[in-house]
């Protein structure tokens, strides 16, 4: 989830130039979803072979729905309309949609210890991209700027529902052979969405270093975070996994640190720890699970 996360946090301003370049948002969020299709297709072809029921062919289709095409189309369309500090922002609205989904779905307790941590993480990680903007500010206060905030929301809310009600069936395949199936799902939606932007535009006209950046996008944001994601998201609670979305602001101020476009001072020294600490905490937290064998054991006991 931590390398998942690191891919993803690069995304946005790796995505953000490619769509300054001409590449519209609905043209990167397809070229995502049909990238990932091919490449878990390819890979497939050399992994064991894997009977998926009728049932959860079914069940995938919605689940692709939730975790790809509303995700992620919502997502790149709405950076496209706002800047990376404000999307960043946006995302750390995942965590605590998670904790209340898991609870009202799954029967998840919200604890003390659970609550403290997300709130942790979303001070640390508000106070990190607080630190990192510009004095200027963002793309704040303008309409398309509200509309891709709203956008951005809804795509993590959007996953926050498939890591709620998706739990047990991503739980019964591979990796491989679920995200196959939900990127092709994903893909044949989303074509006719994005099909005029691709008829549009000229894309011989765009530098190499315009496709590199969408290929980082479609290979490492999307292909290899999403074989990471999964793989996590089978021995991590919602909750937990979730909280890894607090990684991201650091991997962008990290960046810009490098890049000479921003410094590391003590704020974000302090906000990094308030999120690594919240991640903790909210790992160290007990489970639905954890609370009932406690409750059987002193029953046992009595």
């Amino acid at each position: 989830m931590l390398a998942a996360a690191v891919a993803w946090g690069l995304m946005a301003p790796v995505g953000k130039a490619a769509m300054e370049a001409g590449i519209s948002g609905l043209m990167m969020a397809n070229m995502r979803m049909l990238g990932a299709a091919v490449c878990f297709w390819i890979t497939s072809l050399f992994m064991p072979k894997e009977h998926v029921s009728s049932h959860d062919l079914f069940m995938l289709f919605f689940a692709s729905m939730l975790s790809i095409v509303f995700n992620q189309g919502c997502y790149t369309f709405g950076l496209s309309l706002t800047s990376p500090t404000d999307a960043s922002i946006m995302t750390t609205s995942m965590p605590i949609v998670t904790m209340i989904l898991a609870a009202l779905f799954l029967r998840e307790p919200v604890t003390p210890l659970k609550v403290i941590g997300v709130a942790m993480g979303s001070l640390g990680a508000l106070a990190l991209i607080i630190a990192a903007a510009p004095s200027g500010g963002s793309a704040v206060g303008s309409e398309s700027s509200a509309w891709g905030n709203a956008l951005v929301v809804v795509a993590q809310t959007s996953f926050a529902l498939y890591l709620t009600l998706f739990k047990k069936l991503i739980a019964r395949y591979s990796v491989v052979t679920l995200m196959k199936w939900m990127f092709t799902y994903a893909a044949i939606c989303f074509i006719p969405v994005s099909y005029h932007d691709f008829a549009t535009t000229d894309l011989t006209a765009f530098a190499p270093l315009v496709w590199y950046e969408a290929g980082y996008v479609v290979l490492i944001g999307t292909f290899v975070a999403y074989l990471l994601m999964v793989n996590g998201q089978k021995h991590l609670r919602p909750t937990v996994v979730s909280m890894y979305n607090y990684v991201q602001p650091i991997v962008g101020s990290s960046v810009s640190v490098m890049m000479g476009l921003s410094t590391f001072g003590p704020i974000k020294i302090v906000a990094a720890i308030c999120i690594f600490a919240g991640v903790y905490i909210v790992t160290q937290s007990k489970s639905r699970e954890d609370l009932e064998k406690g409750t059987r054991t002193m029953d046992n006991g009595q």
